[in-house]
């Protein structure tokens, strides 16, 4: 049989390693024996270098700000960030997102002078930005550009962070976009695993593990952010970090004129909440169907990193199972081949309690058998020391990573004032360092036994049960099933009162003059539309397709839609309904009829007469929009056109495939169509994104349609 060509250095190579050392002569070629080389564990290494620490220029403006100023010319670039004593620890419990959503639109809302588009496109035009954010337990606002701009963007940052104008269409983008990604939220296996890890260990309801929902986002409205804001964004509640290629004297004098006129004061801000969960022991499984394998956490509350017990504890955990030499990796992994990943980890964070946590993934079938290794090895840990090789490793491993994290004067500058944020001293670093060289095996043992409790550990499946080789009942705990479902969205109805009512009729009254008069539209029977719709299938991909619409007023509905894959064709007669593909005829389910219930409750000319229908309620929502709902609950506000009078937009909750979001329906070219005005143009976003455009063909009106029209199967 032929050698495969690309088989042969391999077994040249191994041919090589069988031929006895030779003499050196001209043109000759030494081999040696690979035995003979020295093992990897041979290798000495010089210390690793004394991180250096920045001394920076240190001031306090007299409006309270605390700054610190250092300088870096190695690139021509300056960059800042603002820490704002804040977060989502802070969130109402009713308005779950607030912090979130503040820090969002305080950027993408742009401030007082300038929208927030027009910031975007000054900035990206000198290839500088000015971002914000506000986490869990701190805000921030940043900038970086090209040191020739500095100024320019000083100015840009300064009145993001002083006069933000959280303008009211990007509140609805960035809660749409929320609203989206709660839809999506159970998705990812990995990300469920994390949110209800946290969510049982923190408590469910106590800021550190509730999550955020539909009616969270709902009562959320702009005059809770610029309540947020004020509460939270004051000079003496700020501490300003500028690094890059400036003098430091030059950029104190900058800042300080910047600053000059912003004098705002607020009370000192309280502490962040206390953590108050217990411990809460037991099998918590997630059923997912859709994977095959599960993802697994298993652990309990830590500390914070001035427990003077973290540095044993993160060598501890790093003994267990962090690195491929370590014990859970070496087993779970290399040896018996059961988890895909797996990882330990003494997660402290810097003023409450993190977590003590393992987590990985693994084979569905071994689910059970992993997760008993665990809690073996945690035990074995408990019950005897570790080798001194296991603590040499260890010790090393972590003060090796460690210095990652100060390897540029900006990330050690950064770590500066966070340690003055929360209150650490400048030479935590040091300590730290000190401390984890100072570890030995019995604090080790020590700590494992005093801080890990087999007893009260939170174990966390998500998988398929049916697909776990053994039932997690074999590990002698109660095991709970975890509940997934999203509570659906509730929209908010409008304020009613007899001025609201009154306003909301002008409105209506001024579209219907403007479509073509009210008699006009009630005489309208059957509408029958064609149109080419560009629907978008993912990022950057879209579909085509050609759509016919039937409407037989007031309640019966037919559509016909050319897909690339086939037809589809839906047809709904008020009550009941089908639809017709390529595989057969099936009934209308109830979600596709509350969908179909909707489109023909938003009929536009129907919509138009509401105020003519008993059934329905007419509200004004602001200056231009008026707020429609029925007694089935269908909801939509529309928005009308200063100028013109027409309606410019249609808001409602809709979506599809069980992804609840806002829609909206930007109306455009309104042509004359039998007397009556109609759009030819339609641009719709759901959840903040771009989902279809529906360029009409052919509009008719009144074609005598008849119900058999409708009904009439492919």
């Amino acid at each position: 049989m032929k050698t495969p060509a690309f088989a042969l250095p391999c077994l040249l190579a191994g041919f090589a390693l069988t031929l006895p050392a030779q003499t050196p002569s001209s043109g000759s070629v030494v081999v040696r024996d690979v035995h003979a080389l020295p093992s990897w564990t041979s290798l000495k290494f010089p210390p690793l270098k004394e991180i250096p620490i920045p001394h920076p220029l240190t001031f306090t403006l007299p409006n309270g700000m605390d700054v610190y100023l250092l300088e870096d010319h190695e690139l021509p670039l300056v960059s800042g960030t603002a820490l704002v004593r804040t977060g989502n620890l802070f969130d109402p419990p009713d308005k779950r997102g607030l912090a979130e959503l503040t820090g969002t639109v305080m950027r993408t809302g742009g401030t007082k002078a300038k929208s927030g588009d027009d910031l975007d496109v000054q900035l990206e035009n000198i290839a500088a930005s000015v971002e914000t954010q506000i986490g869990e337990s701190s805000g921030r606002a940043s900038f970086s550009c090209l040191r020739e701009n500095a100024d320019e963007v000083l100015a840009a940052f300064h009145d993001v962070l002083t006069e933000p104008a959280f303008r009211e269409d990007k509140l609805d983008l960035a809660e749409s976009q929320i609203r989206s990604a709660i839809a999506r939220r159970n998705d990812d296996a990995g990300g469920i695993l994390r949110r209800e890890f946290e969510s049982i260990l923190y408590g469910r309801n106590t800021p550190y593990g509730w999550e955020i929902e539909y009616a969270d986002i709902d009562n959320i409205h702009r005059d809770d952010l610029v309540g947020f804001y004020k509460r939270y964004f004051f000079p003496a509640n700020i501490r300003l970090a500028v690094y890059g290629d400036f003098s430091a004297p030059e950029m104190k004098a900058k800042l300080e004129k910047l600053f000059d006129g912003w004098n705002y004061r607020q009370p000192p801000v309280p502490p962040f909440p206390p953590v108050t969960a217990k411990p809460a022991p037991g099998v918590y499984v997630a059923t997912k169907t859709d994977v095959t394998q599960t993802f697994f956490a298993v652990g309990e509350l830590g500390g914070t990193l001035k427990d003077k017990d973290f540095p044993a504890l993160q060598v501890a955990a790093d003994i267990l199972g962090s690195g491929f030499t370590s014990r859970l990796v070496y087993l779970v992994r290399t040896k018996l081949g059961y988890a895909y990943s797996i990882n330990a980890a003494w997660a402290a964070q810097y003023d409450h309690p993190g977590t003590f946590e393992i987590s990985g993934s693994t084979k569905s079938e071994t689910t059970e058998e992993t997760l008993r290794i665990i809690r073996e090895e945690i035990e074995k840990m408990r019950t005897a020391e570790v080798s001194p090789e296991e603590l040499r490793t260890a010790k090393d491993r972590v003060l090796n990573s460690f210095v990652f994290f100060f390897d540029r004067p900006s990330k050690t500058l950064n770590r500066l004032v966070l340690y003055d944020y929360f209150g650490y001293p400048k030479d935590f670093i040091f300590e730290y360092q000190k401390a984890i060289g100072a570890v030995t095996r019995a604090d080790v043992l020590r700590v494992a036994r005093q801080y890990w409790h087999p007893a009260e550990l939170t174990l966390v499946a998500v998988g398929n049960p049916k697909e776990f080789g053994t039932p997690l009942t074999a590990l002698n705990l109660p095991v709970k099933p975890i509940d997934l479902t999203i509570p659906e969205p509730k929209q908010a109805a409008a304020k009613v009162d007899a001025q609201s009512v009154a306003k909301g009729r002008e409105l209506l009254g001024r579209v219907q003059k403007t479509l073509g008069g009210a008699d006009k539209l009630a005489s309208i029977k059957d509408t029958d539309w064609s149109a080419d719709v560009t629907l978008q299938t993912g990022p950057g991909g879209v579909m085509k397709a050609k759509q016919r619409n039937l409407f037989l007023l007031p309640g019966s509905f037919r559509q016909e839609q050319q897909l690339p894959f086939g037809k589809l064709t839906a047809y709904y007669d008020g009550k009941t309904g089908w639809i017709a593909s390529m595989q057969g005829i099936t009934p209308m389910s109830t979600p596709v009829i509350h969908q179909v219930q909707g489109e023909i409750f938003r009929n536009l000319f129907v919509l138009a007469l509401s105020d003519r229908d008993p059934s329905r309620t007419v509200s004004a929502v602001g200056d231009g929009a008026v707020e429609i709902s029925d007694k089935a609950g269908n909801r939509v506000k529309l928005v009308i056109d200063e100028k013109t009078g027409l309606p410019a937009k249609e808001v409602y909750q809709g979506g599809s495939m069980g992804s609840p979001a806002v829609v909206e329906e930007t109306l455009s070219d309104w042509r004359d169509v039998s007397g009556v005005k109609v759009p030819y143009k339609m641009a719709i976003e759901q959840g903040g994104h771009k989902a279809a455009d529906v360029m009409v063909t052919d509009y008719k009106l009144n074609t005598g349609l008849k119900p058999e029209d409708l009904s009439k199967k492919p």
